[in-house]
């Protein structure tokens, strides 16, 4: 089997809620995301997705999304796409770092490989565990009253974790945790997610003034050594996301007892391929981990469905539903939430269809 072509869509996905606003004043109104389709000499077709969160999150934007995958598409053309690991080295020396421009193209192949092997991707990254897995409920910045009153509703929908976006105002974001962990019930778990927000001092104000919350304590500054200083002076359990951009970092985290919990997010690796490693290497660690990725539609949240559900329960501290977010659906077949679970699919590959007619005429072809 061989790829013949790599095609490229660009689709808007709009926000049901209107915007999503963390830390810094940062906010997104509309996702613009990346839909990679790559195409074999047998007829299997491999899709893959990624959708930076806007240009100020993480070192990935959109737009080089979609230049990155041009840059590599020629020089997969010919190579078999069930080759995954080859692959993945080949577009390493292509494109040296930018691991999110890989990322479509790693998935796309882990759907084609799924097809020819009759198999849903979640088997081939390690098995099915159980019939679902758990989800949580990102809470968008905004007043404490406002956050706290979306608790009752996400409730309802079937969530029991909530994920606080804080990094703003200590006093505010400390006010914020106090509302919102007032309305908490058992069985419910509260994460505040300052997304790099504070700086050092602040954060200390935070998690001293919630020392008495049960509460997990997310990426609270930019830097490694920065979250460090802070995870030394809080029993609170502590989450790295963002300056986890590698097995490095997994590594030293470890040796530093920097985290009690990882998150993982696909494109942030580069793809299913090095994610399955993060997994992998978190689980014989000790370490729980979030599977996701920045943000997404169908696509993503199928690759994210597969990985999750491929995760032993024990390690997999929660996962997320990109497509309940977004008004617009990519494709057939996607995992959908049910109540605050959801479920990879049994079909062979990602188990998905894109909708064309959604998706629109390609934004770039390969020769």
């Amino acid at each position: 089997m061989k790829i013949t072509r790599v095609l490229v869509y660009q689709v808007d996905l709009p926000l049901h809620e209107g915007s999503y606003k963390w830390s810094g004043g940062k906010s997104v109104e509309v996702f613009d995301s990346t839909v990679v389709r790559v195409e074999t000499d047998e007829g299997v077709v491999g899709h893959g997705e990624v959708c930076p969160l806007g240009p100020a999150y993480l070192p990935a934007y959109a737009a080089g999304a979609r230049e990155g995958v041009t840059a590599i598409a020629p020089h997969i053309i010919g190579q078999d796409p069930t080759d995954i690991m080859p692959l993945n080295r080949l577009m390493e020396s292509v494109l040296k770092g930018h691991p999110y421009a890989k990322s479509a193209i790693d998935i796309a192949c882990w759907d084609i490989l799924g097809q020819v092997a009759g198999q849903p991707v979640c088997k081939l990254l390690g098995g099915r565990y159980g019939d679902d897995f758990p989800l949580y409920r990102a809470i968008s910045q905004e007043s404490p009253e406002a956050m706290a009153g979306k608790v009752a509703g996400y409730r309802e929908e079937g969530y029991r974790k909530f994920q606080l976006k804080v990094g703003a105002d200590p006093e505010t974001d400390i006010e914020r945790i106090h509302a919102v962990a007032a309305l908490m019930q058992k069985g419910d778990v509260l994460i505040a997610d300052a997304n790099t927000g504070w700086l050092k001092h602040q954060a200390m104000r935070v998690v001293g003034a919630v020392r008495d919350v049960d509460v997990y304590i997310e990426q609270p500054c930019l830097t490694y050594e920065e979250c460090l200083s802070i995870r030394r002076h809080t029993d609170r359990p502590f989450v790295l996301d963002e300056c986890i951009d590698g097995i490095a970092m997994l590594n030293r985290g470890h040796a530093d007892q920097a985290m009690d919990v990882v998150n993982i997010k696909i494109s942030k690796f580069g793809g299913l391929t090095y994610a399955k490693l993060a997994r992998d290497l978190c689980v014989s660690l000790g370490i729980a981990v979030t599977i996701e990725d920045s943000w997404g539609g169908d696509i993503t949240t199928a690759a994210i469905a597969h990985l999750a559900h491929s995760t032993p329960p024990e390690f997999l501290f929660t996962s997320t539903d990109f497509n309940s977010y977004v008004t617009v659906s990519t494709a057939e077949g996607a995992p959908q939430r049910d109540g605050g679970n959801m479920a990879a699919s049994r079909e062979p590959g990602l188990g998905i269809q894109p909708r064309m007619n959604v998706l629109g005429d390609p934004h770039w072809v390969s020769e």
